[in-house]
């Protein structure tokens, strides 16, 4: 997706009013699974262990899509859809507010759950990242097939979604049984699970079978939990730039942190002790606080500030999280 981001807005115009953007109007890449290739690579894992799939249009948007990713050593997969634009996402940041999206969905409701299919079957990752579900159209109809398919090579599914633009949850909570890891925020929780306390969302989510549900919270924290461990951890104290990005970023950190932690195959990371959950999650705290710190969904995610963070706060983020094993 390429994100048209204009950040720091004294206010959203109304009708027939001119409102100028202080720090300029710039275009950047998007889409969770973009996002999260490029911050793995930016944290650190080396040039040809991370591959991005999607679907983009034949048209100047994808082409700056496909050479971003090129351009940070991922190995790109990228469906050319014909006759279609690249999808789009115009972000609003109004100072001190929370951001607003305007989603063109184009090409990504074509996106070929072959075409992933394939793409799965030949590299066998370790990690099966799949960001952005409910908006992609005929690949959300078939994600039951893409997840069994990687859990029958023993990938982690790690699964990401987006409200869909259905309004209806069915395929992805279908889904469930053959996710491993689950990352929505309290919003989207309270939305598939009908509970506006995250920590009973958790609860209702864990019962379809998820293996580990974490629930972001924004300036709260998060909520995790498992078979094994709940786990409540508060959030960094930075200054926030572009809120833009930072569940993806988060992400990102909690993919490095699995990898640098365990080669565990899928059915036991709703095993892993509180210990290891927390160094892990904490990996991905600090790479969402990081990236709001500038505007981009990617700017200032980097191996240096995330080591940063964690030095300066890190200690002291553990000691404020509770964690309790069943």
């Amino acid at each position: 997706m390429a994100d048209i981001c204009a950040a720091d807005l004294p206010r959203i115009s109304d009708p027939g009013e001119l409102t100028f953007a202080p720090k300029g109007i710039d275009m950047y890449v998007g889409g969770h699974s973009a996002n999260v290739s490029i911050n793995l690579r930016k944290i650190g894992l080396r040039e040809g262990e991370v591959s991005s799939v999607g679907a983009i249009g034949e048209d100047l948007f994808g082409d700056f899509v496909e050479s971003t990713l090129r351009t940070h050593g991922v190995v790109s997969h990228l469906q050319r859809v014909p006759g279609i634009g690249t999808s789009k996402d115009l972000i609003l940041v109004v100072r001190g507010e929370d951001h607003r999206y305007h989603v063109d969905l184009g090409a990504n409701l074509h996106l070929d759950p072959d075409n992933v299919r394939a793409v799965l079957l030949d590299e066998r990752p370790i990690i099966a990242y799949i960001g952005g579900a409910g908006m992609l159209g005929k690949f959300d109809e078939r994600l039951v097939d893409i997840l069994q398919t990687s859990r029958a090579h023993s990938c982690i599914n790690f699964v990401d979604p987006v409200v869909p633009y259905s309004g209806k949850w069915d395929s992805l909570i279908r889904a469930f049984e053959w996710v491993d890891i689950f990352h929505c925020n309290n919003v989207e929780a309270s939305s598939m699970t009908g509970h506006e306390d995250p920590r009973k969302a958790a609860d209702a989510l864990i019962k379809h079978g998820i293996g580990l549900v974490i629930i972001s919270m924004g300036e709260r924290g998060l909520i995790a939990k498992s078979r094994r461990v709940t786990l409540q951890m508060p959030a960094l104290k930075v200054p926030i730039a572009d809120p833009s990005g930072a569940g993806d970023a988060f992400c990102s950190g909690v993919i490095f942190g699995l990898v640098k932690k365990t080669r565990s195959g899928p059915r036991e990371v709703g095993g892993l002790s509180s210990k290891v959950l927390c160094d892990v999650l904490l990996e991905g705290t600090a790479a969402g606080a990081a990236c709001v710190t500038a505007v981009g969904t990617t700017t200032a995610v980097s191996r240096e500030n995330v080591d940063r963070l964690l030095r300066e706060q890190g200690s002291q983020i553990l000691k404020r999280t509770t964690a309790t094993e069943q």
